[in-house]
């Protein structure tokens, strides 16, 4: 049986939760593990004081991440699928999981322009749904900001614009390549991709 690891990358803003969504109406069983997630249960349960606190517990996140990512390769599931901005930072570890344990990878990577992925950026951090964590220098379980625009860690746009010109999330690759262009999303099919995937499982 091959076992396949789908990484859907790329900046943020670029729709990745959407197209896991979509990938699980297909493929019910695949599991689903992300970074994102590690983040917020560990803010929940631990919490951080300041930004010296939460730069140490996401590299507890990304130990756990491994931990758990590995973990299911020995177990053999056929797909895993996860989903983040990754870059060079990442790529030399989920390589060698994946040779160590016998698995594919798929890497679908979505871009788009700057100002595009500017603009939903901004609007997502704002959103009342965007855990509280990833837009503070402080928090702990049951904080609460009504008004999201005082968030005091909002990422501005020279920032971002130089995490992902840094970062080169547009660039990431690891395995087979699906690439996307996701500046405007009613343009985007991902109709072959989809069909592609369904059929690795028959």
């Amino acid at each position: 049986m091959n076992k396949y690891l789908v990484l859907i990358a790329g900046s943020p803003a670029t729709g990745k939760s959407y197209l896991v969504r979509e990938i699980q109406k297909v493929i019910p069983s695949i599991f689903v593990i992300t970074p994102d997630e590690f983040k917020e249960i560990l803010a929940d349960s631990v919490g951080f004081s300041n930004l010296a606190e939460k730069a140490k517990l996401e590299k507890d996140v990304w130990a756990n991440y491994y931990n758990v990512l590995e973990t299911y390769m020995r177990m053999g599931k056929q797909f895993i699928l996860s989903e983040y901005p990754f870059s060079k930072k990442q790529k030399g570890r989920l390589k060698q999981l994946s040779e160590d344990n016998n698995y594919q990878i798929i890497t679908i990577r979505l871009r788009a322009k700057f100002e595009t992925l500017w603009q939903r950026r901004k609007a997502r951090d704002r959103q009342s749904d965007r855990h509280l964590s990833h837009i503070m220098s402080h928090y702990h379980f049951g904080d609460y900001l009504t008004d999201r625009t005082q968030a005091d860690n909002l990422i501005t746009k020279s920032e971002f614009e130089k995490i992902i010109d840094d970062r080169k999330y547009d660039q990431f690759a690891l395995g087979e390549l699906w690439d996307f262009d996701v500046t405007d999303f009613d343009e985007v099919d991902y109709v072959q991709l989809i069909d592609y995937l369904s059929n690795l499982g028959k």
